[in-house]
C-alpha cells in the first residue's frame, strides 16, 4: 500500500529539522506518512510583497507528486493559497494570521486544516483562528516558536500538545 505523503514547509528561520517539525514528523511517520521536506534559505532584503510568490515558487514543485497533507511553519503559511487551490488538508504551525493573504486563503479552503499558535505570538490572531477552523491548538503564553517562559518542561509539554493535536487531526482525516 502506498504511503500518504506530507510536505513540510519551513519558516523564515525555522527549518524542518527544528523541534516542531521533528516531533510532528515522527507523529506523521507513525501514522503511515512519508515526509517530503522542503529546504530553503530565505533571501535577505526580499520585499514583503514578494514573500508569498517566493514561497509558492519553492512549494509548487513539491506538489507535482501526489500530496495528502501540507505542514507549514510561519512563513510556510504563505502556501495556504496553494493548499486552498488544491483542496489539500494542512497543519499550519504558527501561521501568519496577521496577514490578509493567509487569512483569505484559509477562509476559502475547502479541506480541513489544523491551526497551532501561541497566545504571546504577535502574528497569531486568536479570534481569527477560532473563526477559521474547529481544529485548533492555542498555547497560552507561547511565543512564535511555541516556547514558554519559565522551566523548559513547559515548552516540552506544549510540544506534546501539538503532537497530540496532529495525531487527532490525522485520525479524523484518515482513520488509523
Amino acid at each position: 500500500m502506498a504511503k500518504r505523503r506530507a510536505v513540510f514547509i519551513p519558516g523564515m528561520g525555522y527549518d524542518t529539522r527544528a523541534p516542531l517539525f521533528a516531533y510532528v514528523g515522527e507523529s506523521l511517520r507513525r501514522a503511515g506518512f512519508a515526509l517530503h521536506e522542503i529546504g530553503w534559505e530565505f533571501p535577505a532584503g526580499l520585499a514583503a510583497e514578494q514573500h508569498g510568490p517566493w514561497v509558492a515558487e519553492r512549494v509548487r514543485p513539491a506538489l507535482t507528486e501526489s500530496t495528502d497533507l501540507l505542514v507549514g511553519k510561519s512563513l510556510g503559511s504563505l502556501a495556504a493559497p496553494l493548499a486552498a487551490d488544491r483542496a489539500l488538508p494542512a497543519v499550519w504551525l504558527t501561521p501568519l494570521l496577521h496577514l490578509p493573504e493567509v487569512v483569505d486563503a484559509l477562509q476559502r479552503a475547502e479541506a480541513p486544516f489544523l491551526l497551532v499558535g501561541g497566545a504571546a505570538d504577535r502574528t497569531w490572531d486568536s479570534a481569527a483562528a477560532r473563526r477559521l477552523s474547529p481544529h485548533l491548538v492555542e498555547i497560552p503564553e507561547a511565543d512564535h516558536s511555541l516556547l514558554l517562559p519559565g522551566p523548559l518542561v513547559r515548552s516540552a509539554e506544549a510540544l506534546g500538545r501539538v503532537c497530540t493535536a496532529v495525531e487527532e487531526f490525522v485520525q479524523v482525516m484518515w482513520g488509523k
